[in-house]
């Protein structure tokens, strides 16, 4: 009897949000919808505000692991349990938004036992009739939630170039302020580093709720270790109704903190929020004229002839280090909230979603979220091309790790040996490799030889990784790759002609 072969496991795909994400669309919209001729039987009082993301079709017995949470969750009954009330308990456990029951093939009418749990437990029921075809209530749904998706990028699109004309006013920090509360429809109120408002815009909230938000504006920072945000959905114990509070930390290293205080919350109300960061970074970041005009001078130099180092100086002394980054929310202002947030003005954003940083060795690099770091080692302005390459590989590595920052490693037995003849072996050993087959190696032996987490760093499939080391080891006279001495002198070899 042949047993099929041991496949490792895919590694999972992180998930891509939607930015802005798909506004939930409410259950009474779908009952709106005539032409699908849905009732509503059950439920709390509040049932038709029931918030629906997706729509999820089973005939399980118990569905509950199969659910997401926010589901409109149909069944025709097929195998009706015999205690509708578990039923109802598990779906509503599940997270499902509500229950849709559909009438015939297998009943007549919608059970009065399952009515009556939904009733009980507060599941919003609705009886889908027999000319409606689930798919047809998916269908809806879906172009219910495109509308709604549309809607919340127009405002998001509206609200963007409203802050973008309040910059530029003669007094931009409020008008900044003022735009995003107006948009937001709360208040926003800019802290300084002691934890005192230094200016706010928009409605005036209940004190609990100024007080809750004022201590989360404490917790965020520049500071190592201190995220840079955080939210809370309680408003504070005096709020009265409910209110979302956020604060996000600027960056330029003042210690500011812009605080925000809605209710309910959009989708698309954190990129806004984070439009306005980098927008009261940059107005409030100390000497920003001079930095712009040192940068301007350094590429001046450049473009008249000066060398790398010449140039560098004026951006003020070194070293420096080089980080490369992979990730973000997908806007257009991912690259400038990061650099805020790592306090430089040198950004080179090299794609929707990665970016080169440049930064002084004595400011700290710390994990942002939603991004990936590959932090160089401390280089002079001669020594930037080098350490531009060990951020790349340290980002390769942080990637196939799935870890959040990963640092350039250095020193150690390597120090000990005469570079420059290290480098001259290193040279003729890796002579018959191609540029792709030895950075292939590199992956390849950085991950200690693992197929998979190679083939992700470097995008290709697994089966073109091992074409690519077979390949190598013919190269190098049949070198065999498995020998621990082999990889550990193509290793330092690498190194050496890094």
């Amino acid at each position: 009897m042949r047993t099929a072969p041991d496949v490792p496991p895919l590694p999972p795909v992180p998930p891509v949000p939607p930015l802005p994400p798909t506004p939930p669309v409410p259950l009474s919209a779908l009952l709106g919808r005539a032409e699908l001729g849905l009732r509503l039987l059950a439920g709390p009082p509040d049932a038709a505000d029931a918030p629906l993301h997706w729509v999820h079709a089973s005939e399980m017995a118990d569905p509950y692991p199969y659910l997401l949470g926010g589901e409109l969750l149909l069944t025709a009954g097929v195998l009706f349990p015999t205690d509708p009330e578990h039923y109802v308990a598990r779906v509503r456990e599940a997270g499902a938004a509500a229950l849709g029951f559909g009438v015939t093939p297998v009943y007549d009418t919608v059970p009065a036992e399952l009515v009556e749990a939904c009733g009980r437990l507060g599941l919003p029921l609705i009886e889908v009739p027999p000319r409606t075809p689930f798919t047809a209530v998916a269908r809806a749904l879906w172009r219910l939630m495109a509308e709604a998706r549309l809607r919340e990028l127009r405002r998001v699109s509206e609200a963007q170039r409203s802050l973008a004309a309040a910059a530029a006013r003669p007094a931009p920090v409020p008008a900044v302020l003022g735009a995003l509360a107006a948009r937001l429809g709360g208040r926003a109120v800019l802290f300084g580093a002691d934890g005192t408002e230094s200016a706010a815009a928009g409605r005036a909230v209940p004190p609990g709720a100024a007080r809750a938000l004022a201590e989360l504006a404490g917790v965020v920072g520049t500071r190592p270790g201190a995220p840079a945000s955080a939210s809370d959905d309680t408003g504070g114990e005096d709020a009265g109704a409910g209110l979302r509070l956020a604060a996000y930390a600027l960056g330029g290293g003042e210690g500011l903190t812009l605080g925000v205080a809605t209710e309910g919350g959009a989708p698309g109300d954190r990129t806004l929020a984070g439009l306005a960061v980098v927008l009261l970074s940059l107005l409030t970041a100390p000497h920003r004229a001079a930095d712009a005009a040192a940068r301007d001078t350094a590429l001046v130099r450049l473009l008249l002839g000066a060398t790398p180092a010449d140039a560098a100086r004026a951006l003020g002394p070194g070293p420096w280090n080089v980080v490369h980054a992979r990730g973000g929310d997908g806007t257009p202002f991912a690259a400038a909230t990061l650099a805020a947030a790592l306090g430089t003005p040198l950004a080179d954003p090299a794609g929707p979603d990665a970016v080169r940083l440049l930064l002084p060795a004595s400011s700290p690099v710390t994990v942002q979220p939603g991004w990936t770091l590959g932090v160089s080692a401390p280089a002079e302005a001669d020594g930037l091309a080098a350490a531009d390459a060990q951020a790349a590989r340290a980002l390769r590595r942080a990637l196939a790790r799935r870890a959040p920052l990963d640092r350039h490693r250095a020193g150690g037995l390597a120090a000990l040996v005469d570079r420059d003849e290290a480098a001259a072996y290193a040279r003729d050993l890796l002579a018959p490799l191609s540029p792709a087959l030895t950075e292939t190696l590199r992956v390849w032996l950085s991950l200690h030889g693992n197929w998979d987490r190679t083939a992700t760093a470097l995008g290709i499939h697994r089966n073109t990784v091992r074409q690519r080391v077979t390949r190598i080891a013919a190269l190098l006279d049949g070198r065999d790759l498995d020998d621990p001495d082999v990889r550990m002198e193509l290793w330092f070899a690498l190194g050496t002609d890094a």
